[in-house]
């Protein structure tokens, strides 16, 4: 194609030309590119097809090309579906997870965690290597016990360790944004600290938690990917 445009060019500039086709006949008087013009113009929406159609499997390839190398890299794994007392819903799609749980008679318990949502340099690398980092999730617990008032206590989930930042009662109805919901967590007597991640663990959310979500998420992370890349692919694949 390009050689053809190129070919119009010098077509164009030399207004004496004589053509020997019987069909396309222009007499010496007048300017061929004139006819010349129509026929590409007419031909334009080919052109068009043929540039959308390459440019859309060029699409395809690098994705179909990075999926496999995704897969081959490692597979994705089965996501499990429970977290020892505590049932695991993956949340397709969605960037949250959720597990849940009873604990006694009263009490329902629901955690909701992001996917990898920050980082900070390892404290335990000299390395100066950007990748050497520990990955942050937020997770949020409620603990309801069907009065209409929730115990929200909001974390951090280091690979081996979960850290409390803040906790609060939140009434049935919506709380104002201007209400108080008390200090930093690590503002309280340590005493007081000590006692919120023991009342924590005894309901199953301890530091082995942060190892699960960790793991999960570095699997749902790889997943999410795919089923990104794949949704694109089956965009870009319709006619």
């Amino acid at each position: 194609m390009a050689r053809l445009l190129r070919r119009t060019v010098i077509l164009s500039s030399s207004p004496w030309i004589s053509y020997r086709n019987p069909r396309i006949c222009v007499q010496s008087n007048q300017n061929p590119s004139f006819l010349i013009s129509r026929k590409f113009l007419s031909s334009g929406s080919y052109v068009s097809e043929m540039r959308k159609s390459a440019f859309e499997g060029n699409i395809l390839r690098l994705i179909r090309s990075e999926i496999q190398s995704e897969l081959d890299h490692s597979p994705i794994l089965q996501l499990e579906d429970r977290f020892g007392p505590f049932t695991v819903d993956e949340r397709p799609g969605e960037q949250w997870i959720s597990l849940r749980r009873n604990f006694g008679d009263k009490e329902d318990i629901k955690i909701e965690a992001t996917m990898f949502d920050g980082s900070v340099p390892s404290s335990k690398s000299t390395s100066s290597d950007p990748e050497d980092v520990q990955l942050h999730i937020t997770f949020i617990v409620n603990i309801s016990k069907g009065d209409g008032e929730t115990l929200e206590i909001m974390c951090s989930a280091w690979p081996d360790t979960i850290q409390i930042s803040k906790f609060f009662v939140r009434k049935s109805s919506k709380n104002s944004p201007n209400a108080y919901i008390g200090p930093e967590f690590q503002e309280m007597e340590d005493e007081l600290q000590d006692s919120v991640y023991r009342f924590l663990e005894e309901r199953g959310i301890s530091d082995d938690l942060a190892e699960f979500l960790h793991q999960y998420m570095k699997n749902k992370d790889k997943a999410e990917y795919i089923r990104w890349m794949e949704t694109v692919k089956s965009y870009v694949e319709q006619k």
